[in-house]
């Protein structure tokens, strides 16, 4: 079996500078130009160094006072593990579109089972290929490395000294090379080993299991055995959370929301990917804005109907921000979505597919106007359970449903666009009638009882009429046709 084990070196610092790359820190000209570096949790060293800071002197494992007297405006990002596991789930959500056997090993690998792989891309170098492909649109750094066992793929990815190959040869040569310190041995083991005069992986390989069990724990020789293969070592398969997550962290607060939405155009982008890999839509968003000094703001952006354009949410963002002004600097913004919808199949008048979508027309324009009015500031006629024409109907909220732009159903009555506030009295003789009579009788639960035939009449003008003839009160016009 064939594995890929994908180690991300600095990860957290990836993932701001792809923020700031996205042109949404700080709006400044030289936002690219800071140096940043990635702060351990007491604050105390440098962990991780942007190239802009390493080029002024700073270096990982350096005390951050002595990095901030090389480098007086340095930004400080500081770690955080729970938030590195969320990036890395993140980068498993990309590479699922990829491949479906992947293992989590937080807060810095991911382990791809590629053998099964190899058949549907056409070998090794493709999938290798593919993965820095992606890699490289995101931004990010990996070292790869394959390995008949899952820990031998990992150990050569994280020292840096794997390939992909699939050659076992190559692999256990590559493995055997490995140093000690790279094995990720307990220091008390670790001790033992170079004083027996190891100090590589393929030396202590070749000892024979005697002489191994007699001199190291069962848990270390378990632990050696699975990385040669002796020992079984299955992997639990992760499968991505049915939901959208995304956040973006600043390592300088954002204090215009013009800013925001650099940022935001890059998530939204990697939402319609994903939705469009999901086949689904979706018609509402979460926004969270984290403030240093203030209680996070949070946003739900509503659309009239499914979506999936990035461009389209943008618009909506945009004329939110300009309705709400921040209330304060922004440190980090989250972006996420739980609710799916069902992708319909798109109906094109044109051949070509050239004829414009009016569901999506109708939509878009729905929303922008909810977005900058309010969800409450449009309305929408509705039937009422009514006969009478002029109580048949009602105001009621804007529905979210496609809007239907076909022929009315067989056998229903025709009604006219243009109905009057109050019918008046026919002046002359129709023309022409076309349909008719149709009863409408009711109204005696209320004191307001119509008891009237309806015709559809053609006038002297031309123009179509509703008219109708009242037992009691005689002929009168209550709509046109157009």
């Amino acid at each position: 079996m064939l594995w890929v084990y994908l180690h991300f070196p600095h990860l957290l610092l990836d993932h701001i500078l792809r923020s700031r790359r996205s042109g949404g820190e700080s709006g400044r000209a030289n936002s690219r130009e800071e140096a940043l570096v990635v702060v351990e949790a007491t604050g105390q060293r440098i962990l991780q160094a942007c190239p802009e800071a390493r080029d002024q002197g700073v270096q990982p494992g350096m005390a951050l006072k002595t990095a901030i007297s090389l480098v007086p405006e340095l930004a400080i990002a500081r770690a955080d593990t729970s938030r590195e596991q969320q990036i890395l789930a993140e980068q498993a959500r990309w590479l699922y579109r990829h491949a479906a056997n992947i293992t989590l090993y937080p807060p810095d690998g991911l382990l791809v089972e590629a053998g099964s792989l190899q058949k549907l891309y056409g070998g090794l170098t493709a999938i290798r290929q593919t993965f820095e492909q992606a890699l490289s649109q995101r931004q990010l750094t990996a070292w790869m490395a394959t390995g008949h066992t899952p820990l031998a793929a990992r150990l050569c990815a994280r020292a840096g000294q794997g390939q992909c190959t699939t050659n076992r040869e190559q692999m256990t040569q590559q493995l055997s090379c490995l140093p000690l310190t790279a094995v990720e041995l307990d220091d008390r083991t670790l001790t033992r080993l170079q004083r027996l005069g190891l100090t590589r992986l393929g030396e202590v390989m070749q000892l024979p299991a005697r002489e191994l069990a007699h001199r190291l724990s069962s848990d270390t020789l378990a632990y050696l055995q699975r990385i040669q293969g002796t020992r079984p070592d299955p992997q639990q398969p992760w499968r991505p959370p049915h939901h959208f997550h995304q956040q973006a962290d600043f390592a300088q607060d954002i204090e215009h929301s013009q800013g925001l939405l650099f940022p935001l155009h890059r998530i939204l982008g990697e939402l319609e990917e994903d939705l469009c890999w999901r086949q689904q839509d979706t018609d509402s968003l979460q926004l969270v804005l984290n403030h240093r000094h203030h209680e996070p703001t949070r946003l739900r952006i509503r659309t009239s109907g499914a979506e999936h354009r990035a461009e389209a949410f943008l618009e909506l963002l945009r004329i939110r921000f300009e309705q709400h002004p921040l209330k304060a600097p922004v440190t980090s913004l989250v972006l996420s979505v739980r609710r799916f919808l069902r992708r319909d199949a798109s109906h094109s008048n044109d051949l070509l597919g050239e004829t414009p979508n009016s569901n999506e027309a109708w939509h878009t324009l729905i929303s922008r106007l909810q977005a900058r009015l309010g969800e409450d500031a449009l309305q929408q006629l509705s039937p009422r359970a009514d006969h009478r024409p002029e109580h048949a109907w009602t105001t009621a909220s804007l529905s979210r449903r496609a809007c239907t732009t076909g022929t009315e159903e067989s056998g229903r009555p025709h009604r006219p666009l243009w109905l009057l506030q109050s019918p008046y009295p026919l002046q002359e003789t129709p023309n022409a009638w076309f349909s008719g009579p149709e009863r409408i009788s009711g109204g005696w639960w209320d004191g307001q009882r119509v008891h009237r035939d309806y015709y559809i009449a053609q006038l002297a003008s031309g123009q179509l009429a509703w008219v109708f003839r009242d037992v009691r009160d005689g002929w009168f016009v209550h709509g046109w046709f157009g």
